[in-house]
């Protein structure tokens, strides 16, 4: 576009002025396609591409900053989301580890307890078992007593017995049928004599 007003430009001042090398008008035209139209390094290009370039900065500034400070206040909403997630999640860390040491702890103290009990109950047989051997051997001494007593006095009886067949046998074979009447006569007297 640029480019297109130059040249109209040019031709416009071509016909309006005769090109003579001496006048200023045709300096400036030699200088122009000398330095600025060399073929490769046109300037209008450059000045074209300014312009465009200038343009589309100034119609896309807006949207595009608009765009880039909506992403950064996107970008900035998830670092702090990101960060209180990171806050939550060392606290949640600082708790489950506390939790752990707490367990530990926990777990400690119901295996102390847990031997407590068990020598407890260990001890609370040992004194249950000790009583029942007691009271066995006092039942067992009892029952001995008692067989004891049993036994003296079967003894006592047989013994008993045993004297009264011997004695019997002795008084049998000292009695003879005299001695025998002349006991029962004085039996008979020490009761009260006949009737």
């Amino acid at each position: 576009m640029i480019a297109f007003l130059f040249k109209f430009i040019l031709m416009a001042a071509e016909t309006g002025h005769a090109v003579s090398g001496d006048s200023s008008w045709g300096k400036f035209l030699h200088f122009w396609n000398t330095y600025f139209n060399y073929p490769g390094f046109e300037l209008w290009r450059f000045i074209n591409l300014s312009v465009f370039v200038a343009i589309l900065i100034y119609l896309l500034k807006k949207p595009l900053t608009q765009a880039f400070k909506t992403r950064r206040e996107t970008i900035r909403a998830e670092l702090i989301r990101a960060e209180e997630e990171r806050q939550a999640a060392l606290a949640q860390l600082t708790a489950t580890e506390a939790k752990l040491a707490r367990l530990d702890a926990e777990s400690n103290e119901v295996l102390e307890k847990a031997r407590r009990e068990a020598e407890a109950e260990k001890m609370r047989i040992a004194r249950e078992a000790e009583e029942e051997a007691n009271k066995l051997r006092g039942q067992a001494e009892s029952e001995i007593v008692r067989k004891s007593k049993l036994v003296q006095m079967q003894l006592r009886r047989f013994s008993a017995e045993e004297s009264i067949r011997l004695a019997e046998e002795k008084i049998k074979h000292q009695i003879n049928p005299e001695k025998d009447a002349r006991l029962v006569k004085q039996s008979i007297q020490s009761i009260g004599g006949l009737s």
